[in-house]
């Protein structure tokens, strides 16, 4: 179950418009890797200290193939790969890749099997609202302390979300 709250902002694209509300994700505190070792090898015959070390080993070697300018997949999860900005030149002997080379970042890109596989079925629930700077538990405090009688969903259970594709309004099918 994923978590969300509902924020009132401005449509970047239209700022002219009224405000809207709009689901922003509420992500739960990480699990340590401890917890995720042990959770992960569970029935099996890996110990999750060997986990941790195969962990260990592979964030090693990451960091050493990306600084070398190698994309590295990760199993089925999917790559990792370094990528960046660069200002322009007219002139290709005025380049100077230290001056203009510019925001070096980290991109992750799942696998289609691992991004399907998290996306099937995925199920949201509400887990309150924000507007002008107070944060309400649920959707029905806001409407509780707003005075709204009636309107919108309840926020009492979850909604789903089959495939994870993409709808014909380009808008990842929610609907």
């Amino acid at each position: 179950m994923y978590k969300y709250k509902l924020v009132k902002k401005i449509n970047p694209q239209d700022k002219a418009a009224p405000k809207k509300w709009y689901a922003i994700p509420i992500s739960e505190v990480p699990q340590t890797v401890k917890a995720m070792t042990r959770a992960a090898t569970e029935n099996t015959t890996t110990a999750p200290i060997e986990m941790e070390a195969a962990l260990e080993l592979l964030g090693r070697h990451a960091r050493q193939q990306l600084q070398q300018g190698h994309t590295v997949r990760v199993g089925d999860l999917g790559t990792i790969r370094v990528s960046f900005k660069s200002d322009g030149v007219e002139d290709i002997t005025d380049f100077n890749a230290g001056a203009m080379i510019k925001n070096p970042r980290i991109i992750f890109t799942p696998s289609k099997e691992f991004r399907e596989s998290v996306l099937q079925g995925i199920q949201f629930q509400n887990a309150g609202v924000l507007d002008e700077g107070i944060s309400y538990a649920s959707l029905s405090d806001y409407k509780k302390a707003k005075g709204i009688t009636s309107g919108g969903s309840d926020d009492s259970g979850g909604s789903s979300i089959g495939g994870g594709g993409t709808g014909e309004d380009g808008e990842g099918g929610f609907s």
